[in-house]
């Protein structure tokens, strides 16, 4: 912990903006100004950001606020654990977020909010002229995506989209071997969130994540909200984990974009299930009717001419995977298996272990910060994404992940819907960067400066 902390003192005079910031000249940011952060939401992500944040001596949490008193009381302890001077607190009503953007003292904010808030919320940010960081997804519907570029653009308040898979270790040392061009001509890309989400969407009624039955207004944590997702929706809800990394690859709004999606969706027996092996066939919740299928597989088309599945699959049994497969000309990686085949390298029609190609291609920015990120959360590349955003915010200039990706990621999730209701029909994705994705360049990715 103490090498961390050590570290991030000295990261406020480098700056990880820059590094991500084609139009930037490298420079040094100013070590004696500190970012104030207001934290919308102090759930568990929100305080597992909060966490990390703290730890920076370039930050002030100067407010926080959730409608839950308990969660303010656990925040609260937080910072009084890092002898951090005490926040505002707002939660007094479900709109009480806004006294908190109203406040001179808070230059950015975190927003880690249910999903049916991210936009109003992000959106009301930067009307306010802060620089806000918003958890996924971004938006849940075509219009909450365009409401966010269209609010970037009036404003110039700048919105980064907190995808911590983007900084996964493997996937960052993937991304290196990309631009280096080991597997050649990209071509084709899998990807998804693979993961038994059932035991968070329903608990006791007891503790977040107690075995039982009960959502919505008898849940806790996430049950409490992300259920009526999957009993309302028959879509892709939750898309950027696995896209996000994969976007990046073939830089998406960048010389690139998304064109068109198909999506098909199973029957859906799962959560159902589930209801019935932990409640019986006569609890209330067995009556209930999901709409959403436990696998959904969306085909996206690219401008450059590849292609992305992408495979939402949370309620049914099964090991936490995103299904991650990189493949070019020359070769592909695939991560389930972790194995790796580069042509003229590898044996003929044999595969070779990833560990070796990912430890020769080890990111920059892991080799050099990895021991710091120890902690932070989620193997670590928690502590990348906050960096990212704390030191983008700091300068004020366009984050690494920005609002073009936060729309065209998100846009999966209603465009997904809208082709599963058409029996599969090819869906158009909107240019949300308004044709200037033919000019605009790659982030450069490979700097080790921070």
């Amino acid at each position: 912990m103490s090498s961390r902390r050590d570290f991030i003192k000295k990261s406020a005079i480098i700056g990880t903006g820059i590094a991500m910031a084609p139009s930037l000249s490298y420079g040094m940011t100013n070590p004696a100004k500190k970012l104030k952060i207001g934290m919308i939401g102090v759930g568990l992500r929100g305080t597992n950001h909060l966490n990390n944040v703290l730890q920076r001596d370039d930050v002030e949490v100067t407010a926080i606020c959730d409608i839950d008193p308990a969660r303010i009381q656990v925040a609260l302890k937080q910072v009084a654990k890092f002898e951090k001077n005490k926040p505002a607190v707002f939660g007094s009503n479900e709109e009480d977020y806004k006294n908190l953007l109203a406040l001179k003292n808070v230059d950015a904010v975190i927003i880690s909010t249910p999903w049916l808030w991210h936009t109003r919320m992000a959106k009301d940010a930067m009307l306010a002229g802060k620089y806000t960081g918003l958890e996924v997804s971004a938006a849940n519907t075509m219009e909450e995506c365009w409401d966010l570029v269209n609010t970037h653009e009036q404003t110039g308040s700048h919105l980064m989209i907190l995808e911590n898979v983007n900084y996964r270790r493997d996937v960052l040392a993937v991304l290196n071997m990309v631009k280096q061009n080991v597997f050649g001509e990209l071509v084709h890309f899998r990807c998804g969130y693979q993961h038994d989400l059932r035991f968070v969407k329903f608990n006791d009624g007891k503790t977040p994540y107690g075995k039982g039955v009960e959502f919505g207004d008898k849940g806790i944590s996430e049950s409490a909200w992300r259920t009526q997702h999957s009993l309302l929706r028959n879509a892709d809800v939750y898309p950027t984990h696995g896209v996000g990394p994969m976007a990046t690859m073939c830089d998406v709004n960048r010389g690139n974009r998304f064109m068109s999606l198909t999506s098909h969706a199973t029957k859906g027996i799962g959560l159902h299930n589930y209801i019935v092996a932990n409640g019986g066939k006569d609890h209330p919740n067995a009556k209930l009717k999901f709409k959403q299928g436990d696998v959904i597989t969306s085909t996206i088309e690219t401008a450059n001419g590849e292609t992305i599945i992408v495979t939402h699959d949370c309620n049914l049994p099964r090991p936490y995977s995103l299904g991650f497969r990189v493949q070019g000309a020359n070769g592909l990686w695939e991560k389930d298996g972790d194995r790796m085949y580069i042509e003229g390298v590898s044996k003929p029609h044999a595969w070779d272990a990833s560990k070796e190609w990912l430890d020769k291609y080890d990111h920059p920015l892991w080799k050099k910060y990895g021991e710091h990120a120890q902690g932070a959360g989620h193997g670590g590349m928690d502590f990348f994404v906050i960096n990212a955003f704390v030191n983008s915010a700091l300068q004020n200039i366009a984050p690494p992940l920005d609002v073009y990706d936060a729309a065209a990621w998100s846009a999966i999730t209603p465009l997904s819907e809208a082709s599963i209701e058409n029996n599969g029909e090819p869906q158009d994705f909107p240019d949300f960067t308004r044709g200037m994705w033919v000019k605009r360049k790659p982030y450069n990715w490979m700097k080790d400066t921070y």
